[in-house]
């Protein structure tokens, strides 16, 4: 018999000695929208077994804090990606970890099986850094990448990056901070179109709000300094195709950087770079698979 939520108590879900696991897992799924429990596995806990994340997650759905819907493909027709209930998002929405977060869970089988595809993919293009710091002794977990985050960029129009990535580079007593836009090509848009987006973060970083109610333009600099110290680096990532095909696609961006001056000049200020999904999970996030926008040989992201 399914025990009804609505009278669990959010401090239910605070960590403990015994099953800190579980608050992991809402908290992923709140931040995420999305995964399926190998991806939650690489994510929250690589050393695990499947078993307990299996385990944790049916305790969870039987509870009514989480649901999950097929993955729409035949050949993995056991698999399937999980997602919170209406419940369960109420139940996450005030955790510390995701405050300050946009609140834009998933919380239908309806609304699921439009947006699997492509939230699956962000979140297995977020694995490979998060493999990559654990590794390295980086610092980034699952709370520094944060999915659909909307900026202006003029004319009553936004910006919605796929993901906003932080990520520190530590190297002895060294520290560095990065920050990257990330956006996810499944090669379901025109190369144009993909393009277009590099235009869509140059207008971002000139973008500057005037006040409202003042006849004459007041300077108060550009938007994006209200949530960021520098402004991040652009990573796309490229999947869905043939190596060829996807190897054109990035031919195509860095010939809009080459030819739009906006992008150009964005070109000059902040590194652009591009990967294909399968060589970042095959060589690792800091690979030297990364191709410049601007031109040159292929590196690390850190080094764009």
């Amino acid at each position: 018999m399914t025990r009804s939520t609505s009278r669990v108590p959010a401090v239910e879900l605070a960590p403990s000695p015994t099953e800190p696991l579980r608050l992991q897992i809402l908290s992923a799924l709140a931040l995420h929208r999305m995964a399926t429990t190998g991806q939650l596995r690489q994510m929250l806990r690589p050393d695990s077994s499947r078993q307990l994340f299996s385990r944790v997650l049916n305790k969870l759905r039987a509870t009514g804090f989480v649901d999950l819907t097929p993955l729409p493909d035949s050949q993995r027709s056991r698999t399937h990606a999980w997602y919170l209930t209406a419940e369960g998002a109420r139940l996450t929405r005030d955790l510390p970890v995701l405050r300050g977060r946009p609140p834009y869970p998933i919380t239908s089988s309806t609304a699921a099986s439009l947006k699997t595809a492509h939230t699956l993919t962000v979140v297995r293009s977020h694995l490979p850094f998060a493999a990559d710091a654990r590794r390295l002794g980086h610092e980034h977990s699952p709370w520094d990448w944060t999915p659909e985050v909307s900026h202006p960029i003029g004319e009553s129009e936004r910006l919605v990056a796929d993901a906003v990535m932080r990520y520190t580079v530590i190297n002895g007593e060294h520290r560095r901070m990065l920050r990257a836009f990330v956006e996810v090509d499944r090669t379901t848009m025109s190369s144009e179109r993909l393009a277009v987006k590099l235009i869509e973060y140059a207008r971002l970083y000139h973008y500057e709000a005037q006040p409202v109610g003042r006849r004459r333009p007041v300077s108060t600099g550009p938007t994006w300094l209200r949530w960021y110290p520098v402004y991040p680096r652009v990573l796309l990532v490229l999947t869905g195709a043939s190596p060829a095909r996807l190897g054109d696609r990035i031919s195509d961006l860095q010939a809009m950087v080459a030819q739009h001056p906006l992008v150009a000049a964005l070109a000059r200020e902040v590194p652009l770079g591009a990967a294909i999904l399968e060589d970042i999970e095959e060589q690792g996030a800091s690979g030297p698979v990364w191709s410049p926008l601007a031109g040159g040989e292929s590196r690390p992201w850190t080094s764009l």
